[in-house]
Formats: structure tokens, C-alpha cells, sequence
């Protein structure tokens, strides 16, 4: 005994007797530590953590909110006691420790961590076992730390915080006395292949046991189990890569341990639990094997080694172990086969087993299943090998290829297809199309000679083999085209023949590819408003010109009723009419409509439609009420620009040009949900959003394709720098003027930099919504005259996009082409994210001591705002000038502004930047004639010009 004490009925005397009684005996000497030290964890029972006692520990998944559906509604219904019992049958099932992670967007994580450890302690069946204290937040983490007895593990640590809150972390862990499990990530992001993750791992432990002093023998290496038999090959060896890694880990990282999420490893086959079960267990066994000591698994989703049948042992095993290039797909058709299996059983009946390979069929089935699949590792030589036994090249498109081809497009239509599987069908597709281009070339050059006659070899004018043509084109001034590629693909996967004119196309020269093309229908696209009125500028020059064929319109800023009020009056008939497509699945649909034999009755339908929403649209101005200019102003917002109210002085003032980020800097900053709306993958809830979306039982499986497809793309791009950011950053004395904010030179305030003109709420509030309305105007944020108060401003964009793009484009790749666009939009966001950050953190410095990260980053929860020319708090984009005359944004950055004020690259990001505690984002809405008159005179800009800009918002007709 070393420590003798009282409890909560014991008296100070009672205490004091015990203290005399035994004042003279020696507490009992401390054991000398092991040799080999070894871990050695706790819950009411101890657990020595050493092969001599068992080959692999296994720790329970599923008091886990994100891994177990049931234990996730147990707990947001408060229902913990029946938490428990998932705890306990875990135990009861085998599991020696528990992992416990109550991460969830709508709950309060912390205060679940402490309640759940809290029952978790007094139940005898569940904390005779050690807990595994698992979040991505380590303040959850610590909470949970207090309210645990025994000897716990952390789940989990990595360098990707910075050396330094590392080993911050890492000391609390070690004075709390657990075990920690350290991920094979660091600044550079998350480990892949083998060589990184024996990197991280050895720089980890050299800082925790060197200069932490954390036990060697307490520390887990993760180094990330990562998904196989995805049908990327950069995939294949992640399996080989983990189990080779596991041996050198325990070499230059004596004592330690190795674990890791084995699911992860299947995640490709989710529903198909015999594959999956199988997968884990060969896996484990070569793992075990190497070294590795525990893992996070579910014990029901494994089988025993050697009960594995044979066959299927060495399909798994080829996958696990990469022994050839075709286990992947070999495996998958396994999987296909079990899945029907399955379904049969659903059903009471048998399927018969086939032992056969895709690749035994007939070349015409090996090329359309390749298609469908999206597999290009065999097109050439299958391309080839039809080839010769057709008479004609054209043959092996008009065939094997297009069958292919119409069964992707039938299956995406149904939904039983998604976005990403069609953008790499339409991959293989164009490489097997560009290897045939030569021989059709070549056929056509010896039919000219034999005939005497000159022609050119390619034909833009033959599309009889194609079900319609369609050009597409971005309109003058913007520069957005991913949602356009996206329909392009499609369109072209469903033997739509497309004319892609690429980005900022006038007028002029999309109607002059019109009358060179004749297609059968013309695709609109835009992102910026301004597009919107140069949309409505084609419509009413197609009608000038004489032309017949149906219009369509899409991009983020349109709308159904933009189209139908503003674009459709200009040019649509029952012959031609102009119709809104809303995403790129719909595009399809659209014109197989207009080209199809019931194009009437669609089109009337169309029409009527827009008709009843124009009539809602100016039944809609009539029915809302709008105060006058004057009134606005008079009840604007009314701020206090005194004491603590005014945010602090700028640390410089000035512009300063931002180039020295990396993109694994801003990796963290990352919004991945409209990463997967540009691929129109949705979830439903519960299911919403990332990373959520991953379980979504429709789209779950392939939205994880795509975030790995995007992981790996994006390790390329960290480590080729072919992507890189930039930006430049202004902050400046300020002042409102009257409905303006005038930016200064310098803290004199003598000279006016530059003025940026603001717009004010119109339309009446609701009195019972709110007691006191106001009509809100940016310049509100900013202190008048005599105040010391300053405004910021920043562009930032990601370079290099352009030159990936060409490159991807070049190899026919078009999902590369739409990912790198994808990713690259991503990062610029994720760079304004982070430097706004550290504008308000150091850069100005008016919030150094803020502490948000993580979703609440996203969720705007901190001090100030960031909003930008042309959206809703204020849509005019010419403010754009403005700001890019006082940041010298294309002398400093590169960064350019398109005439009708997009930004160049596509992939860029401008905001200015607004302190002051009380100030928020808002939607300006409908504006009066009264304001629009006063708002062009302060900007020195005739009244027509002005109406251009701000048409969308307009509250009256021209």
C-alpha cells in the first residue's frame, strides 16, 4: 500500500487516527520498470499489451457516432443507458478496449464525452475494460481524460497541428497518464505510400520520447490504413505499403505499437460483407504478421483465416498484396457476383456462381463493360484487337464503343450512376476515340487519292452517327467553366456531338460557330451577374439574326425565373425556345426533349410555365413594399464606434503581397461540401454534407471514391507545386461619407485613395419580425468622420489551373481536367479562409487572441466580416475597380479583371474586409429608382450603364 485515505463519510479525526496508526511504516517500494518496458493500460482490470499474451488486440467500433447508426440515435435522443448497452455488448463480444468518439456537427461534443464517461465509469461490465478517448477536437479529448479511470488510450495526435502544439498536447496526454495513438500525418498532410509513413512516424516518436520524455512503450503508431481496389492504380500498393511499413515502424521506433481502421480498407465494397469480411481477415493476417498489434475492427465483419475459400482467398489476396494489375478488377467482379448472390437469398431464390473473368468475354463485351466501368488499363489493345476485324474504324465507335456508351448514359438517367462514374467513363471513351483518329484520318486521305479528289480528312460537318449537336460556350467577360465541362461530358456520353468555344465567348463569335456548326440546340453558361444581362443580349441578337434553334441557359447566378422573365421574352417561340437546365444530369433529359418526337407538347409545357412565372414575378413587385431612399437611410444602422466597440489600429498600413503560403497551409481551411456539389453528389439527411455524406447509403460509397481520387490528386500538387497561391492584402484608414466609405492614402487622412460606393435595404421589414428595423448598407460598418477606423481588402487566386487543364485535356482526361478545376477552387477558398484569419489574428491584428477553428471557421463565427463586390451585400461588381485600383491586385498578384469584372484565373477570390464587431452579412434585395439615381451620380456613372450593372435588382421595369 502507498496511499491510505478516507471518503466521503470519513471525519478529519477518523482520518487523523489512521495517519497515527501507521506513521512508522514504510510505503511499499515502487517496482522496478519492466524490462522490456511494455504497455500496460487499465480499466477495473488491467491489460498487459504484449504478443507473449495475445496476437492482436481488438477494440470495439461502435460507441462511435459516425461508425454505428444505432449508438449515433441513442445518444442525440439523450438516451445514454441505452448507449451503454452497445458498450457492453462489445465487451461481452470480445472487444479489450472501447473506443469512445461522440464527434457530431449537431452535438455538443464535449458535454456528450463527459456524460457518456461519466455513466460509462459506474457500469462495472463496461469499464472493467480500457477506453480509447477518440475526437478530432482535443479540448473533447482532455474533457473526456478527467472522467476516466485506469490507464486510457488518446485517439489520436499527429504533426499536422505544428511541432510545437504536438508536444503541447502530447504533454497533457502523458500527465494524464495514458497511452496515445499518433496518426502518420503531418504539415505536409496525411501519409500514403510507405516511405512517408515510416518519415512521420520516426519524426514523431524521435520529438515524443527525446523531448517530451513520453514512454515509448505508450506510444500506438496509425500510419493510415487507406482504401484499396478503388480503380485507381495509384491505390493498389496502399495495402502493401501499410503492412511493409509496419515492420520498419517497430525497427527505428523500439517499444511502440501499431494500430489502425481496417475498415477503411474495404470501404470500396460496402454491402458486400463476405468480400469485406474476407479482405480484413487476409489482411490482418500478413499484418499481424509484420508487426501490427491492434486495430479498430468490428469483430463480426471478419472471417477465420483459413475458412476463407480458396478461390476467393486469392482474389483478396492479389488485391491486399497487389501481386498484378488486374486484381482490382477481378475482385470487383467477385464482389458483383456476390451482390447478386445476395440479392437473390433477399429474394428466396439462387444465383449459379461463374468462375469467369470480364476479361474471357468477347472483345466487343470487354470494350462496352469497360466503358461502363470506367477502366482504361485495356482499351487500347481492345480497341486495337476490334479494329481488326472490323471493316472500318468507324465501325468500333458506331459499335462496341457506343453501346457502351448509351448504357452509361441510360444508367445515369435512371440514377443508378453517378457524376464522377460518367465523367471516367467518358475518359475511356475519348482515349479510345483518339487512338482510332489516325486510322479514320488515314482511311479517308487514301479514299480522297483513289478518287483524285482533296478533302479534309476530318469531316466537321458529318454528325450523322451522333444523336444531335449542341455548342456550348461561357458568355463574354466570364471566365467559369467547370459546370459547362461537366455538361459537355455528359452531353457527349449520351452520343450528343458538342461544340465546347471554352470561356468569355462575345456574342459575335457565338453566333458565327452557330452558322458554322448548324447544331440543333446552343448551351448559355455564366457565374458572375453580369453574364446574366449578356445572356439576355444573345437571346435578343439570336431573334435580330434570324435564328431557329432552342436556347438554353444554366450557371450558378441563373434561375428558372431570371430565364423566364428576363432571357426567354427575347427570343423564345414554341419553335426555339429558351429554357433553364438546372445541373448537368438534367442536361440530357433537355435536349433529348427538344430533338425528340414530342417537342411540342414539352415546349408548351415549358412556356406555360415561364408565363406563370412572370405573372408571379410582377405580382410579386406590386405585392412588396419599398420605403424611399430617404427613409432607408434615416433608419440605417446605428453603431458605436467608442471604447472596445472600435476594432484596434492595423499593425500596417498599406498593400502586401501574400505569395509565401503553400497549399499545405491552407489544406486544413478546406469546405469539401461544394467540392461535392460540383459533382452532384448529395446526400440525404442524415446524411448531409461532409463528411457525412460518406454514409449516405446512395451516393456514400462514390463520394469516398472521389474524396480519395481528390487526396491523391492533391498530394501530386503538393508535391509538384504545379498549383500555387497568391494575393495581395490592403488595409487602410477609412471613413464613411455619407452612403460611401472613402479609403485613405494615410493615417493623415488628407488624400482619398479610392471611394467605394454602398447600397442600402429598400424593401419594407416585417414590424412584428422586428421591433426596430433597419435597413442595412455596408458603409454602416464603418465609423464617420473623426473616428480612427480603417477597412481591409484582399484578391487572392490559385495559379497554375490553366496549364493542368491543358495538360489533362491533352490526354483526353476529362475527369482530371473537372477534378484539378474542382480542387483548385477549393484551395483559393480555403487560402481566403486562412488569410483572413490572419488578417484578424496578426496580419491588422484586431482579434489576436481568437480561438475558432474547425466548422465553426465556416459557420462565420468569428469577429468581422469578408464580403465581396457582386454578391448580396453588395451586388454591384464594378465596385471590383475600386478595390483593384487601391491593391494594384494584377501588378502585385497577377490577377486580373475581365471586362465584364470576372476574375482571372477562374480560380480567384476577392473580399473586403470589415472589423467591427457588430457588423454581418446581408442581402441587399430589390433597390428603388430613387437610390439607383443617387447611387450612379456618386459614382460618376451614367444611369444606363448603371442600370446594366444592377438590373437583377432592380425593383422597377426600364
Amino acid at each position: 500500500v502507498n496511499f491510505i485515505g478516507g471518503c466521503c463519510g470519513s471525519t478529519p479525526p477518523h482520518i487523523k487516527a489512521i495517519a497515527d496508526d501507521v506513521r512508522d511504516i514504510p510505503p511499499r517500494p515502487l517496482p522496478m520498470p519492466l524490462d522490456p518496458p511494455i504497455m500496460w493500460l487499465s480499466g477495473l482490470e488491467d491489460l498487459k499489451v504484449t504478443k507473449d499474451l495475445f496476437r492482436f488486440l481488438n477494440i470495439g467500433e461502435r460507441c462511435n457516432c459516425s461508425g454505428s447508426i444505432k449508438f449515433r440515435k441513442l445518444i442525440m435522443s439523450g438516451d445514454y443507458y441505452g448507449a451503454m448497452d452497445v458498450a457492453k455488448k462489445q465487451v461481452e463480444d470480445g472487444a479489450m478496449v472501447i473506443d469512445i468518439n461522440l464527434d457530431d456537427g449537431l452535438l455538443d461534443g464535449m458535454a456528450a464525452m463527459q456524460k457518456f464517461c461519466k455513466i460509462a465509469v459506474t457500469e462495472p461490465d463496461v469499464s472493467k475494460v480500457p477506453f480509447m478517448i477518440d475526437s478530432s477536437k482535443f479540448e473533447i479529448v482532455e474533457a473526456g481524460l478527467k472522467w476516466v479511470q485506469g490507464k486510457s488510450i488518446v485517439n489520436s495526435l499527429s504533426l499536422k497541428v505544428g511541432e510545437k502544439e504536438f508536444k503541447r498536447q502530447a504533454e497533457v496526454v502523458k500527465n494524464h497518464g495514458a497511452a496515445v495513438v499518433i496518426m502518420a500525418f503531418d504539415e505536409n498532410g496525411q501519409a500514403a505510400d510507405e516511405a512517408s509513413k515510416i518519415r512521420i512516424c520516426k519524426r514523431s516518436y524521435d520529438i515524443l520520447v527525446d523531448e517530451v520524455r513520453f514512454p515509448p512503450e505508450d506510444i500506438i503508431f496509425d500510419p493510415n490504413i487507406l482504401t484499396i481496389a478503388t480503380g485507381m492504380a495509384e491505390h493498389d500498393n496502399y495495402g502493401v505499403d501499410f503492412i511493409n511499413a509496419c515492420k520498419k515502424i517497430k525497427e527505428v521506433c523500439p517499444y511502440t505499437k501499431i494500430s489502425g481502421g481496417v475498415s477503411n480498407l474495404s470501404f470500396g465494397f460496402r454491402g458486400v460483407n463476405v468480400i469485406r469480411e474476407a479482405i480484413h481477415s487476409a489482411f490482418l493476417f500478413h499484418a499481424i504478421n509484420n508487426g501490427m498489434d491492434m486495430g479498430i475492427v468490428n469483430a463480426g465483419m471478419l472471417q477465420v483465416y483459413d475458412d476463407i475459400p480458396p478461390d476467393l482467398l486469392k482474389l483478396v489476396e492479389d488485391a491486399v498484396l497487389n501481386r498484378h494489375g488486374g486484381a482490382t478488377e477481378a475482385l470487383l467482379e467477385r464482389a458483383q457476383i456476390e451482390r447478386e448472390l445476395l440479392e437473390e437469398r433477399k429474394k428466396g431464390g439462387t444465383v449459379q456462381k461463374s468462375t469467369k473473368s470480364w476479361r474471357d468475354n468477347a472483345v466487343t463485351e470487354r470494350l462496352t463493360y469497360s466503358l461502363i466501368k470506367g477502366i482504361d488499363q485495356y482499351i487500347v489493345a481492345d480497341t486495337e484487337e476490334e479494329r481488326l476485324k472490323c471493316k472500318k474504324p468507324l465501325d468500333v465507335i458506331e459499335g462496341p464503343l457506343m453501346k457502351g456508351m448509351n448504357v452509361v448514359g441510360d444508367l445515369f438517367g435512371a440514377g443508378k450512376m453517378f457524376l464522377p462514374q460518367v465523367i471516367k467513363s467518358a475518359r475511356v471513351m475519348k482515349k479510345a476515340v483518339a487512338y482510332l483518329l489516325p486510322f479514320m484520318e488515314e482511311e479517308k486521305r487514301q479514299k480522297a487519292l483513289l478518287s483524285g479528289k482533296v478533302t479534309d480528312p476530318q469531316d466537321e460537318s458529318d454528325n450523322s452517327q451522333y444523336a444531335g449537336t449542341v455548342v456550348i460556350a461561357t458568355v463574354k467577360g466570364d471566365v467559369h467553366d467547370i459546370g459547362k465541362n461537366i455538361v459537355a461530358v455528359v452531353l457527349g456520353c449520351n452520343n450528343f456531338k458538342v461544340h465546347d468555344l471554352g470561356v468569355m465567348v462575345a456574342c459575335e463569335d457565338i453566333l458565327s460557330a452557330v452558322e458554322k456548326y448548324k447544331p440543333d440546340v446552343l448551351g448559355l453558361s455564366g457565374l458572375i451577374t453580369p453574364s446574366l444581362d449578356e445572356m439576355v443580349f444573345v437571346a435578343r441578337e439570336m431573334k435580330r439574326n434570324g435564328f431557329g434553334i432552342p436556347l438554353l441557359i444554366g450557371g450558378a447566378t441563373t434561375s428558372r425565373m431570371h430565364t423566364a422573365v428576363k432571357i426567354s421574352p427575347q427570343y423564345s417561340t414554341i419553335q426555339h425556345p429558351v429554357i433553364h437546365v438546372l445541373d448537368a444530369s438534367r442536361s440530357v433529359t433537355v435536349v433529348s426533349s427538344l430533338l425528340g418526337s414530342e417537342k411540342g407538347e414539352y415546349v408548351e409545357e415549358i412556356l406555360e410555365e415561364y408565363e406563370e412565372l412572370r405573372e408571379e414575378h410582377y405580382l410579386s413587385l406590386e405585392e412588396k413594399k419599398f420605403i424611399s431612399f430617404i427613409k432607408a437611410k434615416e433608419n440605417g444602422l446605428k453603431l458605436d464606434f467608442s471604447g472596445d466597440s472600435l476594432p484596434s489600429k492595423p499593425n500596417f498600413i498599406g498593400n502586401k503581397l501574400v505569395d509565401d503560403y503553400r497549399i499545405e497551409d491552407v489544406l486544413d481551411f478546406i469546405d469539401w461540401n461544394p467540392f461535392f456539389q460540383t459533382w452532384e453528389l448529395r446526400g440525404r439527411y442524415p446524411n448531409r454534407g461532409y463528411p457525412k455524406i460518406f454514409n449516405d447509403v446512395n451516393v456514400g460509397s462514390e463520394a469516398k471514391k472521389l474524396f480519395d481520387d481528390a487526396q491523391v490528386m492533391l498530394d501530386a500538387v503538393v508535391k509538384s507545386r504545379s498549383l500555387h497561391l497568391t494575393g495581395v492584402v490592403g488595409i487602410y484608414p477609412a471613413n464613411r461619407i455619407d452612403e460611401d466609405v472613402a479609403v485613405y492614402s494615410d493615417q493623415t487622412r488628407m488624400e482619398i485613395k479610392g471611394k467605394f460606393c454602398m447600397l442600402r435595404q429598400q424593401a419594407e421589414k416585417n414590424a412584428e419580425a422586428e421591433k426596430n428595423p433597419c435597413f442595412l448598407s455596408m458603409a454602416d460598418f464603418i465609423g464617420p468622420k473623426g473616428v480612427d477606423d480603417h477597412i481591409g481588402m484582399f484578391a487572392v487566386a490559385c495559379m497554375g489551373c490553366d496549364e493542368e487543364v491543358k495538360k489533362f485535356e491533352a490526354e483526353n482526361d476529362d475527369y482530371s481536367k473537372i477534378m484539378v478545376q474542382a480542387i483548385a477552387d477549393r484551395l483559393v477558398e480555403a487560402f481566403a479562409e486562412r488569410l483572413h484569419l490572419d488578417i484578424r489574428k496578426s496580419i491588422w491584428g484586431y482579434a489576436p487572441e481568437e480561438k475558432i477553428e474547425g466548422e465553426d471557421l465556416f459557420k462565420l463565427k468569428y469577429q468581422g466580416i469578408r464580403p465581396a463586390p457582386g454578391y448580396p451585400s453588395q451586388p454591384d461588381h464594378t465596385e471590383k475597380r475600386t478595390m483593384w485600383a487601391i491593391l494594384e491586385a494584377e501588378k502585385l498578384a497577377h490577377i486580373k479583371l475581365s471586362e465584364s469584372l470576372s476574375m482571372m484565373p477562374a480560380s480567384s477570390v476577392s473580399a473586403l474586409v470589415f472589423a467591427h464587431p457588430k457588423s454581418e452579412y446581408f442581402a441587399v434585395g430589390k433597390v428603388g429608382k430613387d437610390q439607383v439615381e443617387s447611387y450612379a451620380q456618386r459614382k460618376n456613372m451614367p444611369l444606363d450603364e448603371c442600370h446594366r450593372w444592377l438590373g437583377p435588382i432592380l425593383n422597377y421595369e426600364l
